[in-house]
């Protein structure tokens, strides 16, 4: 059953742009990754000072992002994402970076979450109240 999808609307600032006039591919991690930690706290009621509280942290095990469209500076965005699946420590989170303007995908991937512990910087399972808190967003 698929999760319900959230999005952030991002403006690409100057320091974005790299020298093809363009945003810099490292910024489209970014981007999600700003998305996640206010959709954290706006839309799930989960903000990263929760898990923070608990000892836990969040760490990026891999990312694929497939770029369609440069996006340009001034540009208005909306970062869209959502959950896919929960294994053990994981969850896999798909996202979609939008051009607000005209819909169009400009890139989309996938996320791969590990949930540590910041004490020992070692993997933990994620635990089964997290778990059914994010449940209630599916659709």
């Amino acid at each position: 059953m698929p999760y319900k999808r959230f999005e952030t609307e991002i403006t690409v600032r100057p320091d974005d742009i790299d020298v093809n006039n363009h945003v810099h591919s490292s910024r489209y991690l970014d981007y999600v990754l700003a998305a996640r930690y206010d959709q954290m706290e706006r839309c799930y009621g989960m903000p990263m000072t929760a898990f923070l509280s608990h000892g836990w942290s969040w760490y990026v095990k891999s990312i694929q992002i497939d770029f369609r469209r440069a996006i340009m500076m001034g540009e208005k965005i909306l970062v869209k994402t959502w959950l896919d699946s929960f294994a053990a420590s994981e969850v896999l989170v798909r996202f979609q970076i939008v051009k607000k303007d005209n819909r169009k995908i400009a890139a989309e991937g996938t996320v791969l979450n590990t949930m540590i512990n910041i004490a020992t910087g070692r993997t933990e399972p994620i635990p089964d109240w997290v778990i059914g808190q994010y449940a209630q967003f599916m659709e």
